[in-house]
């Protein structure tokens, strides 16, 4: 049997419970690689529709293994950089290395006030950085370079949402992202870690598939917010998670080696269109 372009390298994924994390992890797994999962696992007030279980991160675990693949899956808060180091740790006991960062945790606390503002800044951004933060001392010990991706959005891209503070903290957040990425894609160059960004459209995940953010999406049309539009060039609705895995497992294999300190939307021509 051939063996997969990401034989024996282990990649860090949170937000793995479900949706575009569970994606990735099948994915990465799929193309050989270890897998180290981190999920929250309980619910943020300020975020409306219900957020992924224990039994759903353990179903992304199930999917991972039914690939061949193994995996650490630990429930973790990427708020919290010591819960995030340990869920890590527990990877690096099992696997002995890292070699991928998948930085994709996120909420979309579309209608939320100025919590809302709060919890998205701290979940998608602040946890972006922690999880890049407890990573870099293993990637540049370990001395074989490494890859970094910051799931970001085509809102990170562009200045659509609405006038709710969750939706304009969710918009900055993403953008912030972009920042992040680049910074780290400089300061890890010289250890030949790559750092990129991919910015999805709109993904059919229970994250934008809910009644809360279809009524969101409905209403931000019908006011026709910032005259956008919010279809996509190509003739498609909502992409699917595995669009964007495909996307991710390109830019972290050796395909991709040169490849750093770009932000890569994955959109169905949605941002040509803005």
């Amino acid at each position: 049997m051939t063996a997969g372009p990401l034989e024996g390298k282990v990649a860090l994924i949170t937000g793995a419970a479900r949706g575009q994390g569970r994606a990735h992890a099948v994915r990465l797994a799929s193309d050989g690689a270890n897998i180290i999962a981190v999920d929250l696992c309980a619910q943020i007030p300020s975020v409306p529709y219900p957020l992924a279980t224990a039994e759903d991160l353990a179903a992304t675990a199930k999917l991972v293994e039914d690939t061949g693949g193994r995996i650490v899956a630990r429930q973790a808060d990427v708020r919290d950089r010591a819960s995030l180091s340990s869920a890590l740790q527990a990877g690096l006991d099992e696997f002995g290395r890292l070699d991928i960062v998948v930085a994709n945790a996120g909420i979309a606390p579309m209608r939320a006030g100025a919590d809302g503002w709060r919890d998205v800044i701290e979940v998608n951004l602040t946890g972006a950085h922690h999880t890049v933060e407890i990573a870099i001392p293993t990637l540049i010990e370990q001395g074989d370079g490494g890859a970094v991706i910051l799931i970001s959005s085509a809102a990170g891209l562009a200045g659509i949402g609405s006038a709710d503070a969750g939706s304009i903290g969710y918009t900055a957040a993403k953008h912030g992202l972009v920042g992040l990425m680049r910074v780290y894609a400089n300061l890890l160059a010289p250890h030949r870690i790559r750092v990129n960004s991919v910015h999805p459209g709109g993904v059919d995940t229970p994250m934008v598939n809910n009644e809360f953010t279809r009524e969101w999406l409905a209403q931000i049309s019908a006011e026709g917010a910032a005259h956008q539009d919010l279809g996509n060039a190509l003739p498609v609705g909502m992409l699917q998670p595995d669009d964007v895995a495909n996307a991710v497992a390109w830019l972290v294999s050796d395909q991709a080696r040169y490849i750093t300190g770009i932000a890569l939307p994955v959109d169905a021509g949605f941002l040509n269109k803005v």
